[in-house]
């Protein structure tokens, strides 16, 4: 009776062991990839990732949305707590950052390997803010760049058959919109934005930061050029000296001719098509940014994909960057959102391709440019910010914004300044 209940015991273990074998088995047959997204990102790529998971049977992704306002300290919080997802989306501007704390991926040799991402198709600059210190980190998923939207029948009424091309054209249009004074205005610059300004200085000889971006360069001929412009807009009258909160609607202004030009981003397009009513569907379009001599940089920026040094499925992570960068997805995914495609192919689509308010985005990133690419960029751009407020207000003077500039910017640097300069210290 003993040998009957030790064999049936040794046959119910052997039985258990068998299906938590095979529930073991089955659990590793499906694979989860933590995927984080910003903003309305994650609603729109969940919209295509059936697609990749039939072609990946056994992998499921799990996407997590993060509120834009609180993403970056999200990430910052994820990594100090060792519970990174396996890859994120992540802005351009916030590589470099990710990558001096060692928490994401080189991924240079997978992308000498992939048979579907070609960095000689993407828009150059978009690719190189990727690039850290000559090291790949991530692979641009779409794009982000400010041009000019304006009002064709007001520039037809107060003259002009085409858009300006150069400042000083932009400049006559300006002045005779902005009549009577205080009424209507040639364009609309939230003070409270720095993507506005950032983009003329971008548009100068002069780099914003020096010395292999150890110091500030504000002081320069260019910054001085472009925020001069940019206050003289303000001062003459041609720009309401108001934030994106005193505008209130800037789709119904401007389509009540409150002014005639805004710099603006990609994703207005649709925001006017269906916010101004079908009668003045045909008033406005695009058009790239005029610079000093002729058609001018704007700012590359957008967002990437990147992998997480800790994640532990580091080759199911690249499948799904290469899945997301192919031509057809991201052509669909303009179509889900409207966010602009970082590859060349990809415009060749019929969604990008015979969208005529989009041709001039096409046009701009052949014109854009990188920011510096240090983790300290979006400290020193906010200050940037404030003292060009200051500076359109009349409170401080061009030079003196200048000036002030480059000292809080000196300071915001003196740490990378540091670790430059002591890199055998850095190392230990």
């Amino acid at each position: 009776m003993r040998h009957v209940r030790s064999s049936s015991i040794m046959v119910l273990a052997l039985t258990g062991a068998m299906m938590l074998a095979g529930c073991a088995k089955e659990e590793d047959s499906t694979r989860t990839l933590n995927f984080w997204t910003i903003g309305r990102e994650g609603q729109a790529v969940e919209k295509l990732l059936p697609e990749f998971e039939r072609e990946h049977p056994g992998l499921h992704v799990s996407v997590q949305q993060l509120p834009l306002t609180a993403a970056h300290q999200k990430l910052l919080t994820a990594f100090a707590g060792n519970s990174t997802p396996d890859l994120t989306q992540l802005g351009n501007t916030w590589v470099a950052e990710m990558a001096a704390l060692e928490a994401i991926e080189p991924l240079q040799s997978r992308v000498d390997a992939s048979k579907i991402i070609q960095p000689d198709d993407y828009f150059p600059s978009i690719w190189a803010t990727n690039v850290i210190d000559g090291t790949l980190y991530g692979v641009p998923w779409y794009v982000d760049t400010r041009l000019l939207f304006y009002r064709k029948d007001l520039l037809a009424k107060a003259g002009y058959d085409h858009p300006p091309r150069d400042w000083a054209q932009w400049r006559t249009m300006m002045a005779r919109l902005s009549q009577p004074v205080g009424t209507t205005y040639g364009v609309l610059l939230p003070t409270n934005e720095f993507e506005q300004l950032l983009s003329l200085v971008l548009q100068q000889d002069d780099a914003p930061l020096r010395d292999n971006n150890r110091y500030g360069n504000f002081r320069s001929a260019g910054f001085k050029r472009a925020l001069t412009f940019y206050v003289d807009t303000f001062k003459q009258h041609q720009a309401p000296l108001i934030t994106n909160v005193g505008v209130g609607n800037p789709w119904a202004a401007f389509g009540q001719g409150y002014y005639t030009f805004y710099l603006s981003g990609p994703w207005n397009i649709g925001e006017f098509r269906k916010r101004l009513p079908a009668e003045q569907q045909k008033d406005w379009s695009t058009t790239p940014l005029p610079g000093p001599n002729g058609p001018g940089a704007s700012n590359a920026g957008g967002s990437s994909l990147v992998i997480f040094r800790a994640s532990r499925h580091k080759d199911d992570a690249w499948a799904l960057v290469e899945f997301l960068s192919r031509p057809d997805i991201q052509a669909r995914f303009y179509e889900i959102l409207g966010d602009m495609p970082p590859r060349r192919s990809s415009w060749e689509k019929d969604a990008l391709r015979n969208d005529p308010e989009a041709a001039a985005f096409r046009d701009q990133l052949e014109r854009v440019k990188p920011t510096p690419p240090i983790p300290e960029w979006e400290r020193i751009v906010t200050e940037m910010q404030l003292l060009a407020a200051e500076a359109a207000s009349g409170k401080i003077s061009v030079d003196d914004a200048a000036t002030e500039l480059d000292r809080r910017t000196d300071a915001i640097l003196e740490k990378r300044r540091w670790i430059l300069d002591h890199p055998r210290s850095n190392e230990k």
